[in-house]
């Protein structure tokens, strides 16, 4: 008896304690800094061409696609992807189709590189994690990972009013 109220003061210490660490502050402009140095060297290391760097994401337009209209925030869009670790590690795939899903409600990256295609394209985006999850681990993508998308765009459907 007394070993287990022992045992369990001590875990109450430990977990006193623990609480009391402070969870260093989040600091988006260091980890883009970090994530940009990850992406260019994944670049150079899988020997891709055609890559443009945007606002911090980088991307390369696959297909051109045939659409006209510049695709908005508003929009809706209808699409194929594979969302990938930079190990390779697929996290995230359309496997029974294309899915619709409304552009402002998906993650930065995709908000940012999504308009820089067209409607019938197929865009890769290596998106930081700043863009991305950030600090948060979700699923099975680390904490501050840069993913690799390739997102095919089936179509664009404009919000009417």
């Amino acid at each position: 008896m007394l070993k287990n109220k022992i045992l369990l003061a001590a875990i109450a210490l430990v977990l006193s304690f623990s609480a009391c660490q402070k969870e260093e502050p989040y600091n988006r402009e260091a980890q883009l800094k970090t994530d940009t140095e990850i992406i260019q060297k994944f670049i150079v290391d899988q020997k891709l061409t055609d890559v443009k760097e945007s606002n911090g994401l980088f991307y390369q337009v696959l297909t051109p696609g045939t659409g006209t209209a510049t695709i908005q925030l508003t929009d809706t869009l209808t699409v194929n992807y594979e969302g990938k670790l930079l190990d390779g590690t697929v996290f995230d795939e359309t496997k029974d189709g294309a899915i619709k899903l409304p552009l402002n409600q998906v993650i930065e990256g995709w908000q940012k590189g999504i308009p820089l295609a067209k409607e019938g394209g197929q865009i890769r985006l290596l998106i930081p994690s700043p863009m991305a999850y950030t600090n948060r681990k979700i699923g099975v993508i680390p904490a501050n990972s840069p993913l690799d998308f390739i997102v095919d765009i089936v179509k664009v459907s404009k919000k009417t009013n």
